[in-house]
């Protein structure tokens, strides 16, 4: 596939929305190329504070003249397309690129591994990168959320292999060139991109038949288990190297053993059967461990360099992330934002913490998404003794009357008539019926994709304000 721009001589690059996780992490590696790199974006925020500390000018605002002077824009979906810099740039016969066309540029460049999914591409993501460097491998990498232990998502190296994150949520996954590719699940989200489960999974088939190269995938979901067999019946010649708990898998997960100190299993890969022991928590990390431990595998590295590696794997920030302890209440925040990611995440609080009361705190992400998927969460919460919702944050969305959080509430409700779910519809509100609820011994568990990250800080702030009030 001929890019529309070639990466391997200087360009000057325009990066609209160079704030969000998923473009500055672009901004980042093209600024370690050596092209030279300028964005802009809505507001102040630490991800843009980061990159100016690195020598990318950023603005907060956006105007014609950034764009006067560069060979290319690049923008991501949540960028409309009226914005003032992507309509002059066009006007003016600059090459405009939405972030799928640039990082497949990108990848095109180099040996490029995609890790993709519905959940879990974040950590696999980082879990392979840490397997790799220990193996001495120093692969750049572009992932959606800073890889702890390196204060970034993002590096260019020089070396010739990449690891990619590729996200499903505008089509991306399937434009990137790739030589090697994880699948870890696919399931329902994005439908107002998609329109159904049955396209999402018609992606990844798409996906999956571009990788030159081995395709590794979790067996145990059921909608891989139907990309496969429609793979089968439409005649490709597409492989898969599969992994899971099922006795059908290439590679067969066994003895699982959940604890408050770790989670360890078995698994077989060929005639040998090895032990994997890691301080993460939950069934789900363990199948996330195995994918980066098979995709590695394919590259060379050996599953004792890869197990090895893993017992001091430090996570990525905001999954399952220690924030902090307020009188003897645990604080927990996560990036969980769907269904399955929320009972996953509860269900690995548990693990560690089974004698504690677990109080989930939730804020939902994207009209659309609730609008479609509201009844879908009734019973995620299940595992946690109270639960707290917030109203919607937009994420760029169109506000859609009618939709707030009190359509999970009410979900949750009705399924669960004994569960104790509250809603909170402001911050203040929110900040405010925690500090009164939680008791010593708690464990605070903060959920969602927007800015409830600033929960956990909020929460300690407020607690100290009413403690030197008494």
């Amino acid at each position: 596939m001929k890019q529309e721009i070639d990466l391997s001589c200087p360009q000057r690059v325009h990066v609209v929305g160079i704030g969000g996780p998923g473009m500055s992490a672009i901004a980042i590696v093209l600024h370690q190329m050596g092209h030279s790199v300028t964005g802009s974006d809505i507001r102040e925020n630490a991800t843009v504070q980061s990159l100016r500390s690195q020598g990318i000018t950023v603005t907060i605002g956006h105007s014609v003249n950034l764009v006067e002077n560069v060979d290319v824009v690049t923008y991501s979906t949540g960028v409309p397309l009226d914005n003032i810099e992507i309509v002059s740039a066009s006007r003016n016969g600059k090459l405009v690129m939405h972030r799928s066309k640039m990082l497949a540029a990108i990848c095109s460049l180099v040996h490029s591994i995609g890790v993709a999914g519905t959940h879990g591409k974040t950590t696999t993501s980082a879990m392979l990168l840490h397997i790799m460097l220990a193996a001495n491998i120093k692969p750049s990498y572009v992932i959606g959320a800073e890889v702890l232990g390196t204060s970034s998502g993002a590096s260019w190296t020089g070396e010739n292999v990449l690891i990619v994150e590729s996200d499903e949520s505008d089509g991306t996954h399937v434009a990137l060139q790739l030589r090697g590719a994880i699948i870890t699940n696919i399931d329902k989200d994005h439908l107002d991109y998609f329109g159904s489960l049955d396209e999402i999974r018609r992606s990844f088939a798409s996906f999956a038949r571009n990788v030159d190269g081995p395709v590794v995938v979790c067996v145990d979901d059921e909608q891989i288990q139907k990309m496969i067999s429609e793979s089968k019946i439409a005649g490709s010649e597409r492989s898969f190297i599969t992994y899971g708990f099922s006795t059908q898998a290439n590679v067969v997960i066994t003895n699982l053993s959940l604890s408050e100190q770790s989670s360890e299993c078995d698994f077989a890969l060929g005639e040998t059967t090895h032990h994997l022991s890691v301080t993460m928590f939950g069934r789900h990390n363990i199948l996330n461990a195995v994918a980066a431990l098979v995709m590695a595998h394919e590259y060379g590295v050996t599953i004792k360099i890869g197990l090895e590696a893993l017992l001091s794997y430090g996570g990525v920030q905001r999954r399952f992330q220690d924030r902090g302890n307020l009188d003897g209440v645990l604080l927990i925040d996560d990036y969980a934002h769907l269904p399955a990611e929320i009972a996953a995440v509860i269900a690995a609080t548990k693990q560690r913490f089974p004698e504690r009361r677990l109080v989930a705190v939730f804020q939902p992400n994207r009209f659309h998404r609730i609008a479609a998927m509201a009844d879908d969460y009734a019973d995620c919460f299940a595992q946690a003794d109270n639960v707290v919702i917030t109203d919607v944050y937009a994420s760029g969305t169109t506000r859609i009357e009618g939709v707030t959080g009190e359509l999970l509430v009410q979900a949750i409700r009705a399924a669960n008539p004994n569960k104790v779910v509250d809603w909170c519809c402001t911050r203040d509100e929110l900040v405010q019926h925690v500090v009164q609820q939680l008791k010593p011994g708690d464990v605070c568990l903060s959920m969602g994709c927007g800015d409830i990250e600033e929960f956990p800080n909020q929460l300690l702030k407020a607690h100290t304000v009413d403690r030197n009030a008494e």
